[in-house]
């Protein structure tokens, strides 16, 4: 059982939890991502980023939005509560420049789409930590949706750059817009980005014509988690490649956007129907 020691509401459907998992909290790498169970027998297992950890204190910290009857089950629990099982680090860690042998530190640009901006945390904190000078571009709807903006801040400092649909806080437009200007200006080694499947890809064709390395993570499309379902079975170039088990990170520009986008489409009547259905268990 893993203990819930904190908790906190992002949005109207964005859920912040800070778990007791000392041995996952001490071996996690930033990219990497856990199975929660929140029953003992029965019930769904939800593939959940991992959005930050602390070895000192033996907790992991959870960013999970309410798409279904699991995770508006999960939004009840409260401090004191305790979580059934939780599996993990699994995944492959990001490769971070300027660490582990890598290549030297570099410009490094995050792009955070939406509640994508949760995995994006560790993985900018690495990033910084080796040395590279980091970009962050975070985007949502409107001002209400960003989640871990202070946190992200504290990485980029005023190199943290807010877009917004509706112009509600920051440059009112898409994130690819300033995307597109650093990679003009030849300010950019390295691009990441995290989010909406159709956020990614934009961002890939974006960078694609400067030739900038990026990576997006594939996280969103992920069922089971550990490779026994086969429902994140994407074509990354010429090869069949499992999210949950290969990455979740692949090289954007090699990616097949329209399969995957299409094989996600399949999924959404199941979506909608299992929110229906525990919005009327939790009324």
């Amino acid at each position: 059982m893993n203990k819930i020691v904190a908790k906190k509401q992002l949005s109207d459907n964005v859920f912040q939890m800070e778990v007791e998992a000392p041995l996952i909290a001490a071996e996690r790498k930033a990219g990497q991502f856990v199975i929660v169970m929140i029953d003992e027998d029965k019930g769904e297992r939800v593939p959940l980023t991992i959005a930050d950890a602390s070895a000192e204190r033996g907790t992991i910290t959870l960013i999970f939005q309410t798409v279904g009857a699991t995770t508006i089950k999960m939004s009840h629990l409260e401090v004191g509560d305790s979580i059934a099982a939780i599996l993990g680090p699994l995944g492959q860690p990001t490769h971070i420049m300027g660490r582990d042998g890598g290549t030297k530190p570099g410009r490094v640009v995050c792009v955070g789409g939406g509640i994508g901006v949760a995995p994006m945390h560790p993985i900018a904190q690495a990033l910084k930590a080796a040395g590279n000078d980091v970009t962050i571009i975070m985007g949502a709807r409107n001002k209400g949706l960003f989640v871990m903006e202070d946190e992200m801040r504290a990485i980029a400092g005023d190199k943290l750059i807010l877009i917004t649909d509706d112009g509600s806080s920051g440059r009112k437009g898409l994130v690819t817009e300033p995307l597109k200007e650093l990679c003009e200006a030849g300010q950019v080694d390295e691009v990441i980005a995290i989010g909406p499947p159709i956020m990614m890809k934009f961002c890939a064709l974006t960078t694609k014509p400067y030739g900038v390395k990026t990576t997006v993570s594939l996280n969103t499309i992920m069922i089971d988690g550990t490779g026994m379902c086969g429902g994140c079975r994407i074509t990354v170039g010429d090869e069949t490649k499992f999210v949950c088990v290969d990455g979740p990170e692949f090289d954007g520009h090699k990616v097949d956007w329209d399969q995957m986008l299409k094989r996600m489409a399949s999924f959404k009547p199941q979506e909608t129907a299992a929110k229906e259905h525990a919005c009327n268990l939790y009324k």
